[in-house]
């Protein structure tokens, strides 16, 4: 059994090691080696896509980075699953898309508009998700591939 001295002495050493661990990932996550976003990437086209994104309340429907609503298809990845063509074709389609009975709103955005969306997208696939595409579950893959 710790006597009292020893107990404190011993608490405080924890709180002192944990203490700086906890600093000295948080600068390692923070350093700029550590960025995997890619902000270089980031082009005006890239920032008007996602202004389209958040003044057209995607996200209350779709799922992106795991964020969102969960109606609609994960876009994380959705230009490497789907394809530039078929996604402008949905973009820029005049009618409402129906697929699987769930109907996404004819938004009619014209090319360039599509064109920047696109440009979203890739870059936010391009972020390196340390491997969380592939730790899916299969039920939420057969969910984010409809």
């Amino acid at each position: 059994m710790l006597s009292k001295k020893q107990a404190r002495s011993f608490f405080l050493l924890g709180t002192l090691v944990t203490f700086l661990a906890f600093i000295g990932l948080t600068v390692y996550s923070l350093s700029k080696g550590q960025d995997q976003s890619h902000e270089e990437n980031i082009t005006a086209s890239v920032v008007r896509g996602k202004n389209l994104w958040d003044s057209n309340n995607c996200m209350g429907c779709h799922t992106l980075l795991g964020e969102g609503g969960y109606y609609a298809p994960e876009l994380t990845k959705v230009v490497e699953r789907r394809g530039k063509s078929y996604m402008k074709a949905i973009l820029m389609s005049p009618v409402p898309w129906e697929p699987n009975g769930r109907k996404m709103v004819a938004y009619g955005f014209n090319k360039d508009q599509a064109d920047d969306l696109i440009n979203f997208f890739e870059w936010i696939g391009n972020i390196d998700l340390n491997g969380f595409d592939r730790i899916v579950s299969p039920l939420a893959k057969d969910k984010i591939n409809n």
